[in-house]
């Protein structure tokens, strides 16, 4: 999701309209038959391999309007894979340099839309330095501050859902136990952030 805040809530100004970005280079590591280790997630084996990339192959590249289309590229980078024919290396590279082009362009529009001067890069696939060269740029084109978040907060949602939690229990946020639930589909705009500026 690209979100800025507004008007005391965070606004998505882009999202996936099918699989995450993450989801999607995990799913296209395991096809491929690469394996993860303690602090290699499948994400950056798949930086590590693109990094030996050298031709860019073409993909599709699905952005509609503000959102983007991962599982045409997933299905097509598969399918290259399983024909065969191609370097490891220049799938992984193409399929990153892909889906990293689409949330850069987004990115981009959002930033230009609401002239924000910060840009933060949030969750596992944030970790990726060439995601993070491209965001960096688009911030800087911008005038935008642009961070991302230490690696070791990046990949755990409940650590960052604690923290929210902490966030909004200081800014008197409570909800009694009776009516606390579980919610899979919790837009951001529907929640007010009383601990913003």
């Amino acid at each position: 999701m690209v979100v800025a805040f507004e008007s005391g809530r965070y606004r998505v100004f882009g999202e996936t309209l099918d699989i995450a970005l993450g989801n999607c280079l995990d799913v296209f590591a395991r096809e491929a038959g690469l394996r993860q280790s303690v602090g290699m997630p499948f994400g950056a084996v798949v930086e590590r391999l693109a990094s030996d990339g050298k031709k860019l192959i073409p993909l599709p590249y699905s952005v509609k309007g503000m959102d983007v289309s991962l599982s045409g590229l997933l299905t097509a980078s598969v399918a290259l894979l399983k024909k065969g024919g191609w370097r490891l290396e220049d799938l992984c590279y193409s399929l990153q340099e892909t889906a990293f082009s689409m949330v850069t362009e987004v990115t981009e529009r959002a930033l230009a839309h609401t002239g924000k001067r910060e840009l933060l890069l949030t969750g596992g696939v944030g970790a990726n330095k060439r995601l993070q060269s491209m965001i960096r740029a688009v911030a800087e084109e911008h005038g935008a501050r642009f961070e991302t978040v230490e690696a070791q907060f990046a990949v755990d949602n409940g650590a960052m859902i604690a923290w929210t939690g902490a966030l909004a229990y200081s800014h008197g946020v409570v909800t009694p136990l009776e009516k606390s639930f579980v919610r899979l589909r919790w837009r951001p705009e529907e929640v007010e952030v009383p601990w913003a500026e």
